[in-house]
């Protein structure tokens, strides 16, 4: 019995290490090009100066936070630090495209990836150069999107920007961006959605219309060229079961059933985890998502083209309050009218995407 036992235990052994073999021999035929895809609302970078009247007084030395130089300063030191974090094991440096809410103009941009290079070099890290994507919108307080990238590895071909009608409130524009990532054209559509003023259910039908023009440019560039992959991402004000990301975007909680001109949101399971971006009366939401097409699923595309692989919430603990009753609450720049010298009231978020380059 003894005898039979043993050898049963040896088979089982030897059975299991030959598919750790076989696991570790089919690893080693595939290797990846990875590319992070993030997005950061960057809570209200402003400069010091009122160009905007009374919308802008707020964020001058005169208004009622006194933003001065040393606070808008500290804000740009404070996100750079965010910014060069957004590395991982597969991408050291950094991600190929970052979409950005909440800033007022193109220079704080400038100031912004000026900071991010320095501090990488203050490290012995290699600059990433970041270049900018910035249009103005009428949003009446003056915020725009934008977006950053590096062009090593993602090579820029158009912009476009899209009017989200709001009655009496003009609102932030749609900006899309298309580029080459991987050897596969992209093209990226960065959003802030109407805010929650007024109630969430009140307000639902100015982010379901915002949702049908993310929808509506995605159909657009699918009618010219049907494989290329889309990305809606942004500050979107809602959370994945919304409507206007699960019915009128049609953003899925799974991959299966996924086609190609469907969406994805690897974001739903992370709220479901009780992980959000933002906090508010002690509950978690995640309005910060990064959807992706079914053109970007390696189930419609296979492994040779860029597809979506994983995702991540960046709430790194240096980016969160320590103590009080904000305690792992994202560290924002102003809480109840004091300068906190934090970062922002969202934590950013980032998707990898991947194709094999080499096979053994």
């Amino acid at each position: 019995m003894k005898k039979l036992l043993s050898l049963a235990l040896l088979m089982l052994a030897f059975s299991f290490g030959m598919s750790a073999q076989k696991q570790a021999q089919d690893g080693a035929k595939r290797q990846y090009q990875v590319f992070g895809v993030a997005f950061y609302n960057l809570e209200n970078l402003f400069d010091t100066i009122n160009n905007n009247g009374s919308y802008d007084l707020e964020f001058s030395p005169k208004g009622a936070r006194q933003w001065n130089g040393k606070k808008y300063w500290s804000k740009i030191q404070n996100l750079a630090r965010a910014i060069t974090n957004f590395t991982s094991n597969v991408t050291p440096n950094g991600p190929a495209f970052i979409g950005v809410s909440e800033i007022e103009n193109r220079t704080v941009l400038e100031d912004l990836v000026k900071a991010v290079d320095q501090r990488l070099k203050s490290e012995g890290r290699q600059p990433w150069d970041l270049h900018i994507v910035h249009h103005d919108s009428p949003d009446v307080r003056g915020v725009d999107v934008a977006a950053l990238y590096n062009p090593r590895y993602f090579k820029f071909m158009s912009v476009s920007n899209t009017r989200v009608p709001m009655p009496g409130r003009p609102t932030r524009d749609q900006m899309c961006v298309t580029g080459r990532m991987g050897g596969d054209t992209v093209s990226i559509i960065v959003n802030h959605w109407p805010s929650r003023l007024g109630g969430q259910a009140q307000s639902s039908p100015l982010r379901e219309g915002a949702a049908a023009i993310s929808k509506q440019i995605a159909d657009s560039i699918w009618a010219m060229r049907p494989n290329e992959g889309v990305i809606v991402m942004g500050d979107l004000n809602d959370d994945p079961m919304d409507k206007s990301c699960a019915k009128v975007l049609g953003a899925a909680k799974k991959t299966n059933g996924v086609g190609n001109h469907g969406f994805y949101n690897p974001f739903w399971s992370f709220l479901e985890k009780g992980i959000g971006t933002l906090a508010y009366n002690s509950s978690w939401n995640l309005f910060d998502q990064i959807i992706v097409s079914g053109t970007l699923l390696e189930q419609n595309t296979g492994e040779n083209h860029l597809h979506f692989w994983r995702a991540r919430v960046n709430n790194f603990d240096f980016l969160k309050d320590t103590e009080g009753t904000r305690q792992g609450y994202p560290r924002r720049t102003y809480a109840s009218g004091v300068f906190l010298n934090g970062y922002s009231d969202h934590f950013p978020t980032e998707v990898y995407l991947r194709r094999v380059v080499v096979r053994k």
